[in-house]
């Protein structure tokens, strides 16, 4: 897996030169400097939930305190840091801030989630949980980065994950600990593949991405925020990531609601759409 750390500059919409994104409205554009901006607002947002979350367990905090308190303050901490880029004309759209639809018509806008997995952040020691900070131009996923500040390994899109070494086994089928998805445990059965419990979304992804895990199908729900810098993480390492129907994943829509997803290694997208043709969730 691909662990990559940065000092705490934020690189501004002026670092470098900008180019047009593949696929993207005419008038946008991707900085290069848009990869090292997710990766260092990612990372920010993942030590300072470290210290708060060190800081709270001290003083006794039950698990709803740390759940607020860490949604809130890296929320705080990300708006924070994406204030040059919102003065520059980008919109975000997080999962703790109000939504505003200004987005719909702006072609850069940045989709966060500063806590991906407050219940396992919430319940010390377990790692299992993430920030997600993408870039979204066009509907696609051009630039993104998802801290696992636990394990102390941040993975972006450019430079972009290594291949995960090649499958030694049956498929690894990863599904949460609490509430195996339904296309998950369809998917491994038709598949042939043993399950592997995770907790957060970030935390399923970065696992198949790392060659932890081959497979990441979900179902019953998620919002834009869930998926998109995993989406963007996964697909520059080259890895198949769609709709469970094997649609695209779009987005930036007046609706974020996106309920499910398939990131697998390349080899085993034809078998598992195929297979989940079938499933009925």
């Amino acid at each position: 897996m691909l662990t990559r750390k940065v000092d705490n500059h934020v690189p501004s919409q002026d670092d470098t030169a900008p180019t047009t994104a593949p696929g993207a409205p005419s008038g946008a554009r991707v900085l290069p400097g848009d990869h090292a901006k997710a990766v260092a607002i990612a990372e920010q947002a993942g030590e300072l939930l470290l210290e708060l979350r060190a800081e709270l367990v001290a003083g006794g905090a039950d698990s709803t305190t740390l759940k607020d308190l860490g949604d809130a303050r890296a929320h705080d901490l990300i708006m924070s840091a994406l204030a040059g880029a919102i003065a520059a004309g980008d919109a975000v759209l997080s999962e703790e801030g109000k939504d505003d639809h200004v987005r719909l018509t702006t072609d850069r806008v940045w989709i966060v989630d500063p806590l991906d997995g407050t219940r396992e952040f919430s319940e010390p020691p377990r790692s299992d949980w993430a920030v997600h900070v993408a870039l979204v131009i066009g509907g696609a996923p051009v630039a993104g980065a998802v801290a696992l500040p636990d394990l102390g390994l941040t993975l972006g899109t450019d430079p972009a994950p290594a291949a995960p070494p090649p499958m030694t086994g049956p498929p690894r089928v990863i599904v949460s600990r609490s509430r195996p998805p339904a296309a998950a445990t369809w998917l491994a059965e038709k598949i042939g593949g043993e399950l592997v419990e995770m907790g957060s979304a970030g935390a399923k992804a970065m696992a198949v991405v790392g060659g932890e895990a081959d497979v990441y199908a979900h179902s019953g729900g998620q919002y834009e925020w869930d998926s998109c810098a995993p989406v963007a993480v996964a697909l520059a390492a080259g890895l198949h990531a769609t709709r469970l129907d094997g649609s695209p994943l779009v987005y930036n829509n007046a609706d974020p609601y996106l309920p499910d997803l398939l990131i697998c290694r390349p080899e085993l997208a034809e078998v598992s759409l195929a297979a989940l043709r079938d499933f009925e969730g």
